[in-house]
């Protein structure tokens, strides 16, 4: 059985995908309001251990002629790129409640309320993402599917939730709010990231939160040592 989502799990507990497909899109002036302001809380310089990933794919052509994302864990950050390795943009994300690499095993055939507060891990690793159905009819780019993690926008349904607010707040802490899943802005997704990944999909590179870089990403080795090399 196809399983919601996991970031949606803050109203999915009470509401269905099939009804979150009946809510509204956010309206011009909140969507332009939202990537203004996700412009804004990004203008930070890219973390190092980004542009260690972002250089490495880039030199290596890791990403298969694919687009790439990099999501950055600590800094509650995302980046998009083409398959040629051009950045498009750097966007404020959600990401999962918990601090953690692995995802439980079996988590992806649990229902919402069986996953506990420690479960709801964005994991890390390199992941072949690509768009595919969850429930309620509903077309998600699933980043790892057998974990039902996937990357969307921002969910409209709670709005105790203040998803929108907790994304532009300062504190990276407020970033951690899903069950797994990455929350992007809607602008931003639409205008950006469905584009490049709707026909044949992308790589996805979600970085460490505790485990050392080159763990997730033995490649790195590689890259690191011929850079060193060449220098």
């Amino acid at each position: 059985m196809i399983k919601v989502c996991l970031a949606l799990a803050g109203f999915a507990l009470t509401a269905s995908v099939s009804a979150r497909s009946a809510e509204p899109p956010p309206s011009r002036e909140l969507a332009t309001a939202e990537a203004k302001g996700a412009e804004a809380k990004d203008a930070a310089v890219r973390s190092e251990a980004a542009t260690r990933v972002a250089d490495w794919v880039a030199a290596s052509g890791d990403n298969a002629a694919l687009p790439y994302i990099i999501v950055d864990k600590q800094a509650a950050s995302l980046l998009l790129f083409d398959a040629q390795g051009k950045s498009l943009g750097q966007v404020p994300i959600l990401i999962g409640v918990a601090v953690g690499d692995e995802a439980t095993p079996g988590i992806g055939s649990k229902n919402l309320a069986e996953i506990g507060p420690a479960e709801r891990t964005t994991p890390a690793g390199r992941f072949l993402a690509k768009f595919g159905m969850a429930a309620g009819k509903q077309r998600v780019l699933w980043v790892d599917y057998a974990t039902s993690v996937a990357l969307h926008p921002i969910p409209t349904g709670n709005r105790k939730e203040r998803r929108r607010q907790r994304m532009l707040s300062p504190d990276i802490e407020d970033n951690r709010i899903t069950f797994g899943c990455i929350n992007v802005p809607s602008l931003f997704y639409s205008k950006s990231v469905r584009p490049l990944f709707q026909k044949k999909g992308g790589y996805v590179y979600v970085l460490p939160d505790t485990k050392p870089l080159e763990a997730v990403f033995p490649r790195l080795h590689v890259h690191s040592y011929a850079k060193a090399a060449a220098s």
